[in-house]
């Protein structure tokens, strides 16, 4: 996972080094920019283009060539309008992605993921994925009833060519109302690009124009806990409108205390 990492920043940092002129704050990139980068630096093209668009360290590199500090001011968005047009986008301070709130309460749930499950996971990103649909988490987040539609779904969106979205529930309320809830899973290390949100809004607009589209990240924090966000897009930009905290734990560490304690909270 390593190499494919520092493969993915040789490429995009290749592509900002040739289109960067001091002092823009927009760079204008194609899909085609990728595949010459890769044939210059001799790396092998990725199968998904689309992957190098989330090389982590490009905010420093952004951010060193405006003299700030590295603080995940750099973003990769679509050049509004046009097909497979990219930018490089210097951006307030934590706009470009979404981290999970340090203070949050947590909320203890029984994992209820089978050891064979647990065990033979390839990565960070299929172990949370899996967590999610057996623990029933997108359910307990969004008070719907929910079901995995597809995963890995990789299509296309007006404006922005290929798109992939980890895994694709659809949920139904009290009412009968009926949702499509694009989830994005990471890592511990990772880190949720506002970018794929904005993405999962296109792909819920083309693919499912009837439903609500209630998009879903997830991300691995450290002793098993798992932080949910649920995003809305007001005035064309993504907002964040819920975050949750669920701690997965065997029978023994859920506590009778705790369970009385929960019925004090507000949903």
């Amino acid at each position: 996972m390593e190499k494919k990492k520092n493969r993915y920043l040789q490429i995009i940092e290749s592509i900002f080094d040739k289109h960067y002129k001091r002092g823009a704050t927009a760079i204008e990139f194609t899909r085609e920019d990728i595949v010459t980068a890769a044939q210059r630096l001799k790396v092998a093209l990725p199968k998904n283009l689309g992957d190098v668009l989330y090389s982590r360290p490009l905010s420093c590199r952004v951010a060193a060539q405006h003299r700030t500090p590295c603080d995940d001011r750099a973003r990769i968005d679509h050049s509004s309008g046009r097909t497979c047009v990219y930018r490089f986008v210097l951006t307030p301070k934590g706009a470009a992605n979404i981290k999970p709130t340090a203070a949050l309460a947590e909320t203890k749930v029984l994992d209820s993921t089978p050891g064979v499950i647990a065990a033979y996971a390839l990565s960070d990103e299929q172990a949370l994925l899996a967590k999610l649909r057996y623990n029933r988490l997108i359910d307990i987040f969004t008070g719907l009833t929910c079901y995995s539609l597809q995963n890995h779904l990789r299509t296309t969106a007006p404006g922005m060519g290929q798109v992939e979205t980890d895994e694709i529930y659809i949920g139904m309320d009290k009412r009968g109302v009926h949702f499509v809830l694009p989830v994005q899973g990471k890592g511990g290390r990772d880190k949720i690009g506002v970018v794929q949100i904005e993405q999962d809004f296109a792909v819920c607009v083309a693919k499912f124009p009837a439903l609500v589209c209630r998009p879903i990240a997830a991300q691995f924090m450290a002793d098993n806990v798992i932080a949910l966000f649920a995003f809305e897009l007001v005035d064309g930009s993504v907002k964040l409108i819920d975050e949750k905290h669920y701690r997965m734990v065997r029978p023994d560490e859920l506590s009778a205390q705790e369970l009385l304690a929960y019925r004090g909270r507000q949903a």
